[in-house]
């Protein structure tokens, strides 16, 4: 069974652990003043990923272990995966010339694993799990549809 990434808006206390502890900045911790709430906001490994589909080059696939990858080698840098990707959670190195973007380091995520109050979780992606991830995700639509 694979793994999913899960987020707990409500456990996430804005230290942004996260932020500094990702190899590939891939975490950003956006605080909603208004709903005080912060929540970290990153790649979800998307099951229909948007950013795979619009790569013209197919650099962005799923590796063995389900986690969304970018080849490289196979990338142009025409940034088609940034603009197509939700949550905006991709972004392109001018210093490494790449597409930087989590890759759930290699099943071991330090953003995880340097949590202090678990407001990030890897767990497996049991039907319970997904249907929370889910439950989570339509929350934030909600809350960005208000705006």
């Amino acid at each position: 069974m694979s793994k999913i990434l899960m987020i707990s808006p409500k456990k996430c206390n804005d230290c942004k652990t996260c932020e500094a502890v990702c190899p590939n900045s891939a975490v950003n911790v956006i605080t909603f003043e208004e709903a005080t709430i912060s929540v970290p906001i990153m790649c979800m490994q998307c099951e229909d990923a948007a950013c795979m589909k619009v790569c013209p080059q197919k650099a962005v696939s799923r590796d063995e272990n389900g986690a969304v990858i970018v080849d490289s080698k196979k990338c142009i840098g025409c940034k088609m995966c940034i603009s197509a990707c939700p949550l905006g959670n991709i972004h392109y190195s001018a210093r490494l010339k790449k597409i930087m973007k989590c890759n759930l380091c290699d099943t071991n995520p330090a953003c995880v694993k340097y949590c202090p109050t678990r407001a990030i979780e890897y767990v497996d992606g049991t039907t319970d799990n997904l249907n929370k991830k889910r439950i989570v995700a339509s929350k934030f639509k909600e809350l960005f549809d208000e705006e």
